[in-house]
């Protein structure tokens, strides 16, 4: 009986080591929804042994949240926006990458790195970068649209359509006046809050979703637009015109990192490298529908896609959204309420 109980102590003291074990075979992202291709993912599966399970998140906000409750845990890999990962690595919530573990990292493109959120490029890798474009129907508009100044035109009443993100709008009002995305003036903002305000006549839906299928759908004939929405625009109707805002482009990236309680550190490498080779990073990128952000990925993207998913090499006058000062935030919030109520159904 003494060497059964103590067989039976053996294997009990094992379960938490072969709990570990199975877990540690499960790789969990949390991200938005449709980040990555299928077949990307069954090919890592089948060539790791990894499963992988997908958690999401709509708000950027709602990531951070559920990162502070855990204390960086129950995720393994997350890819989010910008702005919101300069929180995660100031509130210590991620990991520096082991660079040793990713022998594909010389596949990304400089261009994306060394940014405001990963200052020393420790953190964080690149997963797609987007502008903000103005699209429209010219069979629907007079107007030979080339900036942002020309949403103001009367002829445009009740016509326009753009995306529910505070900073981009109240932004491309602070562009049409010459001052930068990221001022710190209150008094700016205020000012751009008031140029909002006559715009109201001419919007006829904000929404962050689905914007592309009003255009499409001509329930709106311009639209102020993310990257992916573009692109989905662009193969249903070759026709509409893409316009690179002439008063400046708003700019952002998403990005991945490793959360500080990640539970299978190896695997979340090991599926950054996976990803990072540049024929599937030319997948990923088919799929997402944002600019690709891995160099070597370019030439493998298919030749019909190129415009939509290679930053064009004119761009030069963008400007990455970043974060304000809480006075200047504060502003932003109150403008953008009353912009949306000045627009009527």
């Amino acid at each position: 009986m003494r060497k059964l109980r103590a067989a039976l102590a053996v294997v009990f003291s094992l379960f938490p080591l072969i709990h570990a074990a199975a877990q540690n075979k499960e790789l969990v992202i949390y991200s938005f929804v449709d980040m990555f291709p299928p077949e990307i993912i069954r090919g890592f599966e089948q060539s790791s042994g990894f499963k992988v399970r997908f958690e999401t998140f709509e708000l950027n906000e709602d990531m951070l949240e559920a990162l502070e409750v855990s204390e960086g845990k129950g995720y393994d890999l997350v890819i989010s926006d910008d702005y919101i990962i300069e929180f995660v690595i100031n509130e210590g919530l991620a990991q520096k990458l082991n660079k040793g573990k990713l022998s594909n990292l010389g596949n990304v493109d400089p261009t994306y790195q060394f940014q405001f959120h990963d200052p020393q490029n420790l953190y964080t890798v690149p997963y797609g970068a987007g502008v903000m474009n103005i699209v429209y129907d010219p069979a629907k508009v007079k107007l030979d649209i080339t900036g942002y100044k020309d949403l103001w035109s009367s002829s445009l009443r009740k016509s326009v359509g753009v995306i529910g993100n505070y900073r981009v709008i109240n932004g491309m009002a602070l562009k049409e006046r010459g001052k930068s995305y990221n001022t710190e003036e209150v008094a700016d903002i205020q000012a751009a809050g008031g140029r909002l305000k006559a715009l109201a006549p001419n919007i006829r839906v904000i929404r962050d979703t689905g914007l592309e299928e009003d255009l499409v759908a001509g329930r709106i004939s311009v639209a102020v637009m993310y990257t992916d929405q573009v692109t989905k625009s662009k193969q249903e109707n070759p026709n509409l015109k893409v316009v690179f805002p002439s008063e400046g482009i708003g700019f952002g990236t998403m990005a991945a990192f490793i959360p500080r309680g990640s539970a299978n550190v190896d695997g979340a490498h090991r599926f950054l490298n996976y990803i990072l080779d540049p024929r599937r990073g030319a997948q990923c990128f088919e799929y997402l529908g944002y600019y690709c952000t891995y160099k070597a990925s370019e030439q493998y993207i298919k030749p019909e896609l190129k415009d939509f998913l290679i930053m064009p090499k004119f761009i030069r006058n963008f400007e990455m959204i970043q974060n304000l000062s809480q006075e200047a935030e504060n502003e932003h919030y109150k403008i953008w309420r009353e912009f949306n109520a000045a627009v009527k159904p």
